[in-house]
């Protein structure tokens, strides 16, 4: 298989690459132009750059492509909602287009948060309603896997979906930034770290993501990807803190926590600094998001293969290496 990541820089990206390459497939891979690229071009990575935004840059970019593994996007808790839909809505009309007529199958990496945060979603399956949440980020999701849909339905290009729960890793955003905030804050837990931490690690999603692209059952489907992890937001981050000796202090109640996150979005996202609490970040750690898996289970047959304690030694290497000074 010739395979096409975008945002092959990335967290997610950069471990999708190179674990294709160690299954013997060939890798195209996108980056912005000035991105670092050493490791793409370490594992022989084919490197394009450009802009998916601008429809000359990516122009011919599927030929001779099987797969196109679509990763790319804006991935935070704040910001405007026309940075979002810029960054994942447009950035995936123009790159699914440009793949119609070229490839032969589209793999879009989603979120569960398509699914609307703001409740407890434990125990829901792909095919539960969503909901349009007010949340930039979860609605763009949302609306982009309605258009991927619309493509696979149009019979022009097969199409699969993946959802994951929240990634985690060495450098992920589930490390680094909650690391960089208990180095200079005091971090409170939301509704007293009770909940589900809600994880995937990254090399157990790279499995469910490549079983999906490469099996005729994942074709027009949704799959939801989440650890068999009995972890909650309290035991993570006590662990992630106990590797530079910081710990969570207090706690505020899910309800407060998700106003005074509302009020922090609507203050600094004009002001175009990162709020210090979001309305997403609470309902991410105030919430069970334990969605359901077993369709991933069954028919793709991906289970969980890297455990928590597993995961947890390679984060805090990670860490240790990062933060040493």
């Amino acid at each position: 298989m010739k395979a096409l990541v975008t945002g092959a820089t990335g967290f997610i990206g950069s471990v999708l690459c190179r674990e294709l390459v160690r299954q013997g497939h060939q890798v195209r891979a996108l980056a912005l132009p000035g991105e670092d690229t050493t490791g793409l071009a370490e594992i022989n990575a084919e490197i394009r750059y450009g802009n998916l935004l601008n429809k000359d840059d990516i122009k011919g970019i599927c030929e001779g492509i099987h797969t196109v593994f679509h990763l790319a996007g804006r991935v935070t808790d704040w910001g405007k909602r026309e940075q979002f839909y810029q960054a994942i809505y447009d950035a995936t009309v123009n790159l699914i287009t440009e793949a119609a007529n070229q490839a032969k199958r589209f793999v879009y990496i989603s979120s569960i948060a398509a699914i609307g945060f703001g409740r407890h979603m434990n125990g829901i399956k792909e095919s539960d309603p969503a909901f349009r949440s007010g949340i930039p980020y979860n609605d763009a999701k949302l609306d982009t896997e309605k258009l991927v849909l619309a493509f696979h339905e149009s019979g022009i290009i097969d199409c699969t979906i993946i959802r994951p729960a929240n990634v985690t890793g060495p450098g992920s955003a589930w490390v680094r930034d909650i690391i960089d905030k208990m180095l200079v804050m005091p971090m409170p837990l939301i509704d007293g770290g009770r909940h589900s931490s809600s994880f995937i690690y990254v090399d157990n999603l790279v499995d469910g993501i490549i079983l999906a692209a490469t099996s005729d059952v994942g074709k027009g489907k949704i799959y939801q990807l989440r650890d068999d992890w009995d972890v909650t937001w309290k035991q993570y981050i006590n662990d992630l803190g106990s590797f530079i000796g910081k710990k969570p202090v207090g706690s505020i109640p899910y309800g407060p926590a998700r106003m005074l996150g509302a009020v922090m979005d609507a203050v600094c996202t004009p002001l175009k600094l990162r709020p210090p609490i979001s309305r997403m970040a609470v309902d991410i750690t105030g919430r069970n998001n334990d969605v359901d898996t077993s369709l991933a289970l069954t028919e793709l047959g991906w289970k969980t293969r890297v455990t928590y304690p597993e995961a947890l030694e390679k984060i805090g290497a990670w860490v240790q290496a990062t933060y040493k000074n």
